[in-house]
């Protein structure tokens, strides 16, 4: 009986790090906009949608790609022939179907900051 004791307790001790291990890592690898997506935007969308240097609609904060975060995402998918597409073709590379992913991710689980 003490052996079956010893071994629910070890069994249920295992069960409840393995549940916090786990929540742990799920919400370290959510997608924020200051560690995931501002980086981006800063790497493929400057000087167009940046201060000092920007002519376009201005992306350089948190509230304004969370507002645009809808156009954002229909305009990189675009084909690159579109004359709608960004990055700008003579400006920067399209970005990959990872970055994208990103972008989709962020919108999908709540735009965190």
């Amino acid at each position: 009986m003490r052996n079956l004791f010893i071994l629910l307790f070890f069994t249920g001790m295992f069960f409840l790090a393995n549940c916090s291990v786990s929540k742990k890592a799920s919400s370290s690898s959510a997608i924020s906009y200051e560690r995931d997506i501002a980086p981006i935007m800063l790497d493929r969308c400057t000087p167009c949608h940046y201060p000092d240097q920007g002519k376009k609609k201005f992306l350089d904060t948190y509230g304004a790609v969370k507002t645009n975060i809808d156009e954002i995402i229909a305009r990189v998918k675009m084909d690159p022939s579109e004359k709608e597409f960004m990055p700008f073709k003579s400006k920067k590379e399209p970005l990959s179907d990872s970055l994208i992913q990103v972008f989709v991710t962020w919108k999908e689980t709540g735009m965190s900051k």
